[in-house]
């Protein structure tokens, strides 16, 4: 009877759930027209991510307490984080995603928990679901969202650039992010922010030879088509929309195999690509709708720059279509999307 007891305790014993990990942050993404200034604490913006779209890099502001994620140069994700407090300060500069563990615990703190664990040093600082009380209070780590930290940890790379910015030691645009990457994919290095000249309608500084992909943006506010490569601006025009114009907040289209027929001056014959929405926090209802021919009705686009992006299309290219502002003297409302033997920590 003593024995079927003492079995009856281990299986109860080995039947309860192991200590459970807290959970920090908010469970679904906001709207992604949501300016990522208006995030309150533990919020976050994730629009979707395909790796076809080309290079990844994070750029994290101290200042603002938040983290933007891009992809080929276009805003994907926001989120709210907490970094180092007095005494324990989280280091600017330039970094790399040297390690990721799914459940890392802290060999430092108390094995505390710090899910999804991408390290950025090998002393100590790294990526990681964490507390995100809405003020610096980690041990100089970047906190974030439970949910956010998981598809982060999803979507990145060993390797993969992230930046953390402060003021007075980084460039305003770094320090203070907007829909388009202020920081190269590769190094991390400040990219310049390039307007037209007055009157310029279109420039290109792309190699008509590359086969990398590109990404689209329209910005319906700023009237500007930007083309990128790479993580890189490779071309901007001007662009003339009706009013008001076709697109309100922020919408996503990918492109498909088909051509439809839409009058779009300085596209050719009035083929264009079929595009088709893609579902983005807040716009789930138009997943796989097709755009809308009649949209483009009264758009013009400089011919030159048109011969410059029609070859470089291809199924899969990504539009980002918003009314949020992508120039920078615009005001109004802005964007809202290994060693072998590693030290202990």
């Amino acid at each position: 009877m003593a024995t079927r007891t003492i079995a009856l305790l281990l299986c109860w014993l080995l039947a309860l759930p192991a200590a459970a990990v807290p959970t920090w942050g908010a469970r679904e993404s906001s709207p992604v027209d949501t300016p990522p200034a208006q995030l309150r604490p533990g919020e976050w913006i994730w629009g979707g991510d395909d790796r076809a779209m080309g290079p990844m890099a994070m750029v994290v502001s101290l200042d603002e307490q938040r983290g933007y994620l891009y992809r080929n140069g276009v805003l994907v994700a926001a989120t709210t984080v907490s970094t180092g407090k007095a005494g324990h300060e989280t280091p600017t500069g330039v970094f790399t995603i040297l390690q990721k563990d799914r459940d890392h615990h802290s060999n430092k703190y108390n094995d505390a928990p710090m899910p999804y664990q991408e390290r950025l040093t090998w002393d100590g600082i790294a990526l990681h679901a964490g507390g995100l009380p809405g003020y610096p209070e980690s041990h100089g780590c970047v906190h974030l969202p439970t949910e956010f930290a998981r598809r982060l940890f999803a979507a990145t790379t060993l390797g993969m650039t992230v930046v953390i910015a402060q003021s007075g030691h980084a460039s305003e645009q770094v320090v203070h992010p907007g829909l388009l990457s202020p920081v190269d994919a590769a190094s991390g290095a400040d990219l310049s922010a390039l307007p037209l000249d007055d009157g310029q309608p279109w420039r290109w500084t792309g190699d008509d030879a590359s086969t990398a992909p590109i990404s689209l943006v329209l910005s319906c506010s700023d009237q500007r088509l930007v083309a990128l490569e790479d993580g890189r601006e490779v071309g901007r025009a001007r662009v003339s929309l009706p009013q008001p114009a076709p697109v309100a907040g922020t919408h996503v289209y990918v492109m498909g195999e088909g051509a439809s027929l839409a009058h779009v001056d300085g596209v050719p014959d009035g083929r264009m690509p079929q595009w088709q929405a893609i579902a983005v926090p807040g716009h789930e209802d138009e997943a796989g709708r097709p755009l809308d021919p009649g949209l483009l009705a009264g758009v013009r686009v400089p011919p030159g720059f048109v011969d410059k992006v029609l070859p470089r299309l291809r199924p899969g290219t990504v539009l980002v279509a918003t009314d949020a502002h992508i120039v920078p003297e615009t005001t109004g409302r802005g964007q809202r999307v290994l060693d072998a033997v590693p030290p202990e920590r």
